[in-house]
């Protein structure tokens, strides 16, 4: 249940796509091995080997399971199996035979069906919700990275004139938009900025479908997630099906997605240039009406500029003047775990461990080495991409940091092939970090935070 929490109850995901097979191999397949084939001993692994693993296992996770009523309606159906297969084994040795292996059929079967029946009571009511706000006006986006930037960036902006709502933190399946609409979406809003994002074909179209957005954002597409994918075509066509709505008024579409705009679509990253960025913030210029005009924000990273474009795009298109907008960008707050600079100990620690995309972390690079001191990073690389993504990053690792340190496990050998100048430590248990910068940095270093990869990566 562990896996199933974190690869959002995806059983496909747990079994094609996880980045661990040896806890499988551990915790799942050799406990059922040993159960039929030690006989009585079983009892003995179980209670001196397999539990004790188990608590140790568990305490190390960064990313423990958190029982919410889905988890504790399966243990309670796990329960009910057991019980009853246990009645039946009182007439019949035979069931036996069936072990663990029908009570977690059973409780399985019954949690997804249950839960599908929840979910649909949910999704009506959601959409009765919706349906009666008729003033609403829903902003959609997405993006192979920087959705959730641009969603809070433009969320800022928008609230100098209107009344807006967004979703919380990186919630952006259909099942949490459902759940954030039915709890929290008030009916006294201008604007309802949805974030939208998707693992298969069709994740997409189903929450554009669903929410029927006013405006559509389709953000920069890369290789994120490429590992579902498989192409880059899927990746662009699986973002652009946000514009399969009824009610679309107006589509903003990063030139990254290749596409031919029409009467109602607006093609970006075109009007922005000659952009520096430092430690301090971002300059750049932005082209209206034929006429350059200077931008600031104490938002760290160039690529943000990008993220601004359209964030200035929309707001034009929604009736705010070009200089509350320009009021709204100086004051804006960078997103949490974002480039987020924080001053320590002597030290400057740029949290950037929300960043997982390839042009966002070699950015992020670009920015940490206009910094004079010595510059120190804490990574595993980039998590579902592609492996020639990872060399370009260590190669950059190397050009500019003095230390590295490796975390996790999934791009270990490709880091630690082509980092060679940069000195490196490896990084096995995370709960060792505090003491590894404490021996290794001082003051006066600059400490990046680049991409984070919980334990079962």
């Amino acid at each position: 249940m562990s896996a199933m929490q974190w690869y959002s109850y995806k059983i496909e995901r747990v079994v094609l796509h996880f980045n661990r097979y040896d806890w499988h191999f551990y915790f799942f397949i050799i406990p059922i091995l040993v159960y039929y084939f030690s006989g009585i001993y079983f009892v003995y692994y179980f209670y001196i080997l397999l539990i004790p693993t188990l608590i140790l296992w568990q305490r190390k996770l960064d990313k423990k399971l958190v029982f919410t009523a889905r988890i504790k309606r399966f243990f309670g159906f796990l329960a009910l199996a057991v019980i009853f297969q246990d009645t039946l084994c009182f007439s019949s040795s035979k069931c036996a035979i069936y072990g663990i292996i029908l009570p977690l059929f059973f409780s399985y079967l019954a949690s997804y069906l249950f839960e599908k029946i929840l979910f649909y009571d949910y999704k009506r009511k959601a959409l009765a919700k919706l349906d009666s706000n008729k003033n609403l006006k829903i902003i959609a986006i997405t993006a192979s990275y920087g959705k959730t930037s641009i969603k809070n960036f433009l969320y800022e902006v928008l609230l100098s004139k209107y009344r807006v709502y967004k979703t919380p933190r990186s919630v952006n399946t259909l099942a949490g938009i459902i759940k954030d609409i039915n709890e929290n979406l008030s009916n006294d809003l201008d604007f309802y900025i949805v974030e939208a994002g998707a693992r298969q074909k069709g994740d997409i179209d189903e929450i554009a479908k669903f929410i029927n957005p006013h405006i559509a954002i389709v953000g920069q597409i890369g290789e994120q997630h490429l590992e579902y994918f498989k192409s880059l075509e899927n990746i662009r066509n699986t973002k652009m099906e946000l514009l399969n709505s009824n009610r679309l008024e107006k589509s903003f579409i990063h030139n990254s997605a290749n596409v031919k705009p029409d009467k109602n679509m607006t093609i970006y990253a075109e009007k922005i240039k000659n952009i520096e960025a430092d430690l301090s913030g971002i300059n750049f210029l932005f082209l209206l009406n034929n006429e350059d005009i200077n931008f600031h924000t104490k938002l760290l990273g160039s690529f943000n500029a990008n993220n601004l474009e359209v964030v200035i795009l929309v707001a034009l298109y929604l009736g705010i003047d070009i200089e509350n907008i320009k009021k709204s960008l100086e004051n804006l707050q960078g997103v949490e775990h974002r480039l987020q600079k924080i001053e320590a100990n002597g030290k400057i620690i740029i949290d950037d461990s929300f960043n997982g995309n390839l042009e966002g972390m070699l950015s992020s690079y670009d920015l940490v080495s206009t910094y004079n001191g010595r510059r120190v990073i804490v990574t595993p690389g980039i998590v579902e991409s592609s492996e020639e993504a990872n060399i370009k990053l260590a190669k950059k690792i190397d050009e500019i940091f003095d230390l590295t340190i490796i975390t996790g496990k999934t791009n270990l050998k490709i880091l630690n092939k082509y980092i060679s100048r940069s000195e490196k430590l490896i990084l096995k248990d995370k709960d060792n970090l505090q003491n590894i910068l404490a021996n290794h940095t001082s003051a006066g270093d600059l400490i990046l935070f680049s991409n984070d990869a919980p334990t079962f990566m």
